[in-house]
């Protein structure tokens, strides 16, 4: 019996992009219409927003609408919870995050990332113990949501269609999370570890240590200002594809693969995401 590959996902780290208009975006299509450009073009798409302040509802709305049918989001975690509180009593932030929208993805609700700031070490309890508080299913984060506090009255999202499991992807900046303990600490909590290509400004970590695997493509030779050559991709393709028949996974079983690319500076990273996804048109995108 063959084992189906794994579902691979392609997509950019945001999309509101004044640089993209003009260049990726055709000349003269409206801004609220550019989510649904990307959505023709691409399975998936990082909202990175929620990292920089809790959105509201209506736009998690409006962007579940604007996609099709298959196409994921990945939602970006607080750096208020990440960058601020370090990771430290963080459960009424977390219950304001996911009363904030999220949930009203349904379907279209992929990982949640979490990037940690390159100053934060590997501190095995605080890390075991936010990864342990992190919801696992979708009824499980709408019973976080609704311990949101007096901040979100009038903006929350407390409902959910059916309940779904619910992923996590964790991106460390610090070398000192080579430790083995940790890759066997995300193991074990079935987090994944980010593979980032970040032009060598921080370390790259390749375990797999999740039922999927979750890429961030900074920028190679310059951190999210260089495009990526087809040389390059090429080589992306082909260990996008490994994790997904599970012939590059330790334990040979297959892994859903989601790619975002932040090379955004200088408008990259819509172009790459559908060049990679134009390698990838023989691997199952849901």
């Amino acid at each position: 019996m063959t084992t189906a590959p794994g579902l691979v996902r392609v997509g950019v780290s945001g999309w509101r992009y004044p640089s993209w208009r003009g260049d990726f975006y055709p000349r003269g299509l409206v801004q609220r219409r550019e989510l649904e450009y990307i959505g023709e073009r691409m399975s998936s798409a990082e909202i990175n927003g929620s990292f920089y302040s809790l959105q509201r509802p209506e736009s998690y709305v409006r962007w579940r609408d604007s996609v099709p049918g298959g196409f994921v989001f990945a939602v970006k975690g607080p750096r208020y919870i990440t960058h601020m509180l370090r990771l430290r009593s963080a459960g009424t932030a977390l219950s304001n995050f996911f009363a904030s929208g999220p949930l009203a993805l349904g379907p279209k609700l992929g990982p949640i990332l979490w990037q940690l700031p390159a100053r934060h070490p590997f501190e095995p309890d605080t890390l075991d113990a936010f990864l342990a508080s992190l919801p696992r299913t979708t009824a499980a984060a709408l019973e976080i949501a609704r311990g949101h506090d007096s901040r979100l009255t009038g903006r929350t999202w407390l409902e959910i269609d059916e309940d779904r499991p619910l992923r996590h992807a964790i991106e460390p900046r610090s070398d000192s999370f080579a430790d083995p303990a940790f890759a066997d600490m995300l193991r074990e909590r079935d987090v994944a570890l980010v593979v980032a290509d970040s032009a060598q400004e921080f370390p790259m970590f390749d375990a797999v240590t999740s039922d999927h695997v979750y890429v961030r493509l900074h920028g190679s030779q310059e951190l999210y200002m260089s495009g990526y050559t087809a040389e390059e991709l090429d080589e992306w393709a082909a260990r996008v594809r490994a994790w997904a028949d599970g012939s590059g996974c330790p334990d040979g079983a297959p892994r859903d693969v989601y790619v975002y690319f932040d090379n955004d500076g200088r408008g990259f990273a819509p172009h790459d995401a559908v060049a990679l996804e134009a390698r990838l048109a023989a691997v199952p995108t849901g």
